[in-house]
């Protein structure tokens, strides 16, 4: 997990995220994923090199890992917090709350050679290494 910066006066707070110096690598794509239906899910892939920070910037919702041994549940809800996730991690998000939001902020622009798409895939892959 990472914090962000937060700045709170009346008017309410404010956070920022600086590339390479409040995440570990220079912020290359930023996509968002929002209006989840109840009980849909998103995700479900790896990537060979990208490496990406996640943010519920409103509502919350689950981010379920592996690394293909180990499986871990982490819950985002609140906005001046990220979860890093670093390349060869199986991803798989769930349980989105009505309205919210997932921020991600990529360390690469997309493409798509560097997705695997099925699971016995990518643990094929983390076999290999």
């Amino acid at each position: 997990m990472l914090e962000f910066p937060k700045i709170s006066d009346p008017r309410g707070n404010l956070s920022f995220i600086e590339g390479a110096n409040h995440i570990p690598f220079d912020i290359k794509r930023v996509h968002y994923v929002y209006d989840i239906h109840n009980g849909s899910g998103r995700a479900g892939h790896a990537h060979r090199n990208l490496q990406q920070v996640l943010i519920a910037i409103s509502g919350s919702f689950d981010v379920v890992v592996t690394d293909g041994t180990q499986r871990k549940t982490v819950h985002l809800d609140r906005p001046n917090y990220g979860f890093y996730l670093p390349s060869m991690i199986w991803r798989e998000l769930n349980n989105f709350t009505a309205g919210a939001v997932c921020l991600v902020l990529a360390s690469d622009y997309y493409d798509e050679s560097d997705y695997y798409r099925h699971y016995n895939d990518f643990l094929f892959a983390k076999s290999e290494v």
